[in-house]
């Protein structure tokens, strides 16, 4: 389990530290409906990590892609291709960063985070967790890792519940600090907000180029 765990630990931090939706629960928070809707986007994300995941690690795990003596020549093809598709995604981000004095750039439909019911910030969790292109390059890559690394059911199914963990701490942060902190929580999510929104594309193609970077390693190093 102890390979599962390190090897996807990067990819699940990968989808850990995505500003985009760390701002959409923090402007829940701050909206009327903030315990309702933050709960249920965060179960929401869980759902589409741990779906997303599990599915992959299933698929991975009953095909071809691993063999007694180390990695067949698909994974690593499939690593290096991954790596790839994420170094793109990160030098477009990057080019698309705020330069100098330009303001940087949100979705527009985090204006809605106000007016959302719970059934539609479920729905969003799931789809910014395991639809957006970014995390399910991530989620993909995870899956293979501990398919890989892990041999047993149960080593699988730790590997992912720590995946899965590590993956929704960051949304789960900002909900954990309303709700013990109440009132005095809020300046800290407002700081978080203005932070993460100025600095929201730099951050992420980064650890994006990172991730892809490490991928391509890892790939070609099992030719």
């Amino acid at each position: 389990m102890g390979q599962a765990v390190g090897d996807s630990l990067p990819l699940a931090i990968g989808v850990a530290i995505s500003p985009v939706p760390i701002i959409a629960i923090i402007l829940m928070l701050l909206s009327k409906r903030s315990g309702p809707n933050s709960a249920s986007f965060l179960v929401g994300w869980i759902v589409g990590v741990a779906v997303a995941l599990s599915v992959v690690v299933a698929v991975a795990g009953t095909s071809t892609l691993d063999t007694s003596s180390g990695p067949a020549t698909g994974v690593s093809w499939i690593k290096v291709g991954l790596g790839v598709l994420l170094l793109l995604v990160g030098l477009r981000d990057w080019r698309k960063r705020p330069k100098g004095e330009e303001q940087p750039t949100l979705p527009r439909w985090l204006s809605s985070m106000e007016s959302i019911t719970p059934l539609k910030a479920g729905g969003l969790g799931v789809l910014l967790s395991a639809v957006n292109p970014k995390n399910l390059l991530l989620l993909i890559a995870g899956g293979i890792a501990i398919a890989q690394g892990a041999t047993t059911s149960g080593d699988k199914a730790a590997a992912i519940i720590v995946f899965i963990v590590i993956a929704a701490s960051t949304v789960a942060l900002p909900v954990v600090l309303n709700l013990t902190m109440g009132e005095r929580a809020r300046a800290m999510l407002d700081s978080m907000h203005d932070w993460l929104k100025i600095n929201n594309a730099t951050v992420m193609a980064v650890l994006i180029l990172v991730i892809g970077f490490v991928l391509i390693g890892k790939g070609v190093g099992g030719f």
